[in-house]
């Protein structure tokens, strides 16, 4: 969980189940939310939110978004649940932590209520709360006998030709994205959308471990392939990043963290000019996939 500003020490202190990250700022707090991407839940004071409250608004879709006001009134609390705060409270021992892992799971109810946050409307793919549970009930099955599973990350990295689109362009380009990483997996595996930049692939069933590097690979030759859009060619870079059940754990949540973290530190790969040469020496079209 995301810890910021100053905030009462009964809030901020990790225990074995809740780990709190600090910002000191609500810029080092979206800059902690760009590099993670997956928080549980953000808490932070209330003076400092009131300071930025745009700042604070883009971050409130990322996370159970709580905000802590010294004896709040009603009016000023009716005010941050109105910008999508899940609660607002005043930071009392024996009621902050309980009333975090309250927003945590009302946030989580209405996703899995809420149409619009199971389905990536833009690329059809699943979204991350759909990802995590689909990968919570494979976890499930396989506790008595355990065989190897990976979650791939992938994040996609926009090249000079590909920051010139337009939006209109830029969705089209992630639309065939998704496309392309759909069919380079089995029916059986799960990709999904992570955001504007991100995917993830659930591969449900490897015969070994190091499959799932493979596989990995497969989808960034198949991800930077140059695209056609409006007739001309667009290249994309990728970084990915790989975890695996049961060596890195048996928690879906950990799991596509960890793969994710991965994906953010790693170098991004890129196909090379969109019209390049391959190692024949032969000109290398754009794909033609304007479907």
């Amino acid at each position: 969980m995301l810890a910021v500003g100053a905030l009462p020490a009964n809030l901020t202190a990790s225990s074995d189940d809740i780990v709190m990250v600090a910002a000191a700022s609500v810029a080092e707090a979206r800059t902690a939310l760009d590099d993670a991407a997956d928080y549980d839940a953000i808490v932070i004071d209330g003076q400092l939110a009131g300071s930025d409250p745009v700042g604070v608004e883009a971050m409130a879709g990322r996370a159970a978004f709580i905000v802590v006001v010294p004896d709040p009134s009603a009016e000023h609390a009716v005010a941050w649940l109105r910008r999508g705060a899940q609660d607002v409270i005043s930071g009392e021992p024996g009621e902050g932590r309980r009333r975090i892992r309250f927003a945590v799971e009302r946030r989580r109810w209405a996703q899995t209520r809420d149409p619009a946050y199971s389905t990536d409307v833009s690329t059809g793919l699943p979204h991350r709360q759909q990802f995590v549970e689909h990968l919570s009930q494979l976890l499930a099955l396989r506790e008595r006998e355990p065989s190897p599973m990976a979650v791939v990350a992938l994040r996609v990295v926009k090249t000079a030709d590909a920051a010139a689109l337009n939006e209109a362009d830029m969705q089209a380009v992630r639309r065939k994205v998704a496309v392309r990483l759909r069919a380079g997996v089995r029916a059986s595996d799960v990709v999904a959308s992570l955001g504007e930049d991100s995917f993830a692939v659930l591969l449900g069933s490897l015969l070994a471990a190091p499959d799932a590097e493979r596989v990995a690979a497969k989808l960034v030759a198949l991800a930077v392939a140059p695209f056609v859009v409006g007739g001309q060619p667009v290249a994309l870079a990728v970084a990915t990043g790989i975890s695996q059940f049961p060596r890195d754990g048996a928690m879906a949540d950990k799991l596509l963290r960890r793969a994710v973290a991965l994906a953010n530190a790693a170098p991004p790969v890129d196909g090379g000019p969109p019209h390049g040469h391959d190692a024949q020496g032969n000109t290398r079209a754009a794909a033609n996939d304007d479907a």
